[in-house]
């Protein structure tokens, strides 16, 4: 199947962008401010609807907290997140990446992947490459992102450049994956775009050094 998905770059002066990407949901100009619904609902009482009048671009829901509760298998039987909220429009689900610094305290890292305790229950849960795109796959969102480790700030030089290069190691690993579900005839949606995150704490090569690898890996 041929992709919907494109990006288009329409103004750049200097460092600044503006661009816009294409999903089969909408299209989303860029720079953009993400509408914040973790378990799928914007607190205060927003309706899909709500966010529609004002003018939303896109809404942005948690692969982790979605994950425990109602569990992605369900929203994937109700037919993904769309149905499930009732948001018409692009979405993007993060990770579970930004919970391996969140719940620190909770966690321990490993190159096949993340084990948290619930924050629930407490009960162990196992979280890599695979396992995010798993997830995100069954709750169909637009944009996928790649599973990485967010790090503390301020890090050490030599851990930072340690997790830029697992959370690159990662990326590979979640293509491969993503592109095999992509692939399968029951996927809810098989136009979901992967996006590689960017890391490298505040130290500047270190940034320039994955963004390129990020690209290298076309993603």
């Amino acid at each position: 199947m041929p992709s919907l998905t494109t990006f288009k770059l329409l103004k750049q002066e200097h460092n600044a962008r503006r661009g816009e990407f294409k999903t089969v949901h909408g299209t989303v100009q860029t720079p953009a401010f993400q509408n914040v619904a973790t378990a799928g609902a914007i607190k205060g009482g927003l309706s899909a609807q709500d966010l529609q009048q004002i003018g939303t671009q896109v809404m942005l829901c948690n692969t982790y907290h979605l994950h425990l509760r109602p569990g992605d298998q369900l929203v994937a039987d109700m037919g993904g997140l769309h149905k499930f909220t009732r948001w018409n429009g692009p979405i993007l689900t993060d990770s579970g990446g930004f919970q391996v610094f969140s719940l620190a305290g909770l966690r321990k890292i490993k190159e096949e992947g993340v084990t948290f305790a619930s924050h629930l229950d407490g009960r162990r849960i196992f979280m890599g490459p695979e396992e995010s795109m798993r997830i995100q796959s069954n709750l169909g969102s637009d944009i996928a992102m790649a599973f990485d480790e967010c790090v503390e700030n301020p890090a050490r030089y030599e851990y930072a450049k340690a997790s830029c290069e697992r959370t690159l190691r990662w990326l590979e690993r979640c293509k491969i994956e993503h592109d095999k579900l992509n692939a399968l005839s029951d996927t809810v949606n098989p136009q979901q775009m992967l996006f590689g995150i960017n890391q490298g704490a505040t130290f500047e090569d270190l940034r320039i050094w994955h963004t390129r690898e990020i690209g290298r890996a076309h993603v």
